[in-house]
């Protein structure tokens, strides 16, 4: 990516991240006390009770669709009707966006956020058929954790501004496999698909030790 379209995708992924964060895991953990969000076509979801999509760059709710175009996470409480924040006393990290802050979603970059967390999910399905990946809130990562050994897909982070798989051992592991500070981590780009993503993954597990 050049640098123009690096700062509209992570202006991008931080809004939605925000959004994931206060408006639909918070609100779902007050609700049906759980923060795991899901991934769906076209984007993410709440799991259980209040039933939100983000699809591209629009907040599906029963009845309604709200733009992310242009907004803030207060905003869209306010137009959904309930209170918006993050889930209290659970984690420290988060996108450290205010509610109240301007919030901009440009909808090829969502879109390819979308894409990380559905290649994420097939490959993620396929390595471990009897866990359900989950997106994390605090991270806005899509993962599973087997034997101690974190496995899942990034839309991209301070350690990396674009979308990564990576495997992160509980333990630290030695060795050229592992090539960043929490285990081994892929760009997206370079990876190219599910099944080269699958065999990141698999190979992450034998190098940790993995059945």
């Amino acid at each position: 990516m050049d640098s123009r379209t690096t700062e509209t995708f992570v202006r991008t992924r931080r809004s939605l991240h925000a959004v994931a964060e206060l408006v639909l895991a918070g609100p779902q953990y007050r609700a049906s006390g759980t923060i795991r969000l899901r991934p769906c076509p076209g984007g993410f979801a709440t799991t259980v009770e209040p039933r939100l999509r983000v699809i591209g760059a629009e907040l599906v709710a029963p009845g309604r669709v709200l733009s992310l175009e242009r907004t803030s996470c207060a905003a869209l409480g306010e137009a959904l009707g309930f209170p918006v924040g993050a889930p209290e006393g659970l984690y420290r990290d988060g996108p450290g966006v205010a509610a109240d802050h301007a919030i901009e979603v440009d909808r090829e970059a969502a879109g390819r956020i979308a894409d990380c967390f559905a290649l994420g999910e097939a490959a993620l399905d396929a390595l471990f058929p009897a866990e359900t990946p989950v997106i994390w809130p605090e991270h806005f990562d899509l993962g599973v954790t087997a034997g101690a050994v974190n496995y899942g897909v990034s839309p991209g982070d301070a350690y990396q501004p674009e979308p990564y798989a990576y495997v992160g051992p509980h333990t630290p592991r030695q060795g050229e496999f592992w090539n960043a500070p929490f285990g081994a981590a892929r760009t997206i780009r370079e990876l190219g698909g599910v099944a080269a993503l699958l065999d990141f993954l698999e190979q992450g597990r034998r190098q940790a030790g993995g059945a």
